[in-house]
C-alpha cells in the first residue's frame, strides 16, 4: 500500500476539467506564491523576495485581466480582491516603494493605493 494519500485518490482527465477552474486554480498558486514573497507566510521575513513576488503579481495581474470577461463577475471580483491585497503587500513590504501606478501588475490594474 503507497503512504502516498493521492495514489488512492482518483485522478480526473483535465479534459473534463472547466477552463474557469483550471484558470481559478493557476490564479490561486500565484496568489499564495505571492503573498509567501512579500512576507505573508508563518515565517514572515525570513521569505520574502520582492524581486520574485513582482514577477509572480504581474504574471497573476495579466491572467486576471486577460481572464475577467470569461470568468464573469463572481469569480473575478475575488480574485481582483486577492491580487490588490498582494499588491498593497509588496508595497508596503518594499524599503522603497513604487510610484503610483509602477507597482507590480499596476500597468494592468491601475494604481493601488
Amino acid at each position: 500500500m503507497s503512504e502516498n494519500p493521492t495514489d488512492t485518490e482518483p485522478s480526473r482527465d483535465i479534459a473534463e476539467v472547466p477552463a474557469v477552474e483550471i484558470i481559478n486554480t493557476v490564479a490561486v498558486h500565484l496568489l499564495s506564491a505571492a503573498a509567501v514573497k512579500c512576507g505573508l507566510s508563518e515565517h514572515g521575513e525570513e521569505e520574502i523576495d520582492l524581486a520574485e513576488a513582482r514577477k509572480l503579481i504581474t504574471a497573476l495581474a495579466g491572467l486576471i485581466t486577460a481572464a475577467a470577461p470569461e470568468l464573469g463577475d463572481h469569480h473575478a471580483r475575488v480574485l481582483r480582491d486577492g491580487l490588490r491585497s498582494v499588491q498593497l503587500a509588496f508595497r508596503e513590504a518594499s524599503p522603497f516603494p513604487d510610484a503610483p501606478g509602477q507597482g507590480p501588475g499596476e500597468k494592468l490594474t491601475g494604481p493601488v493605493n
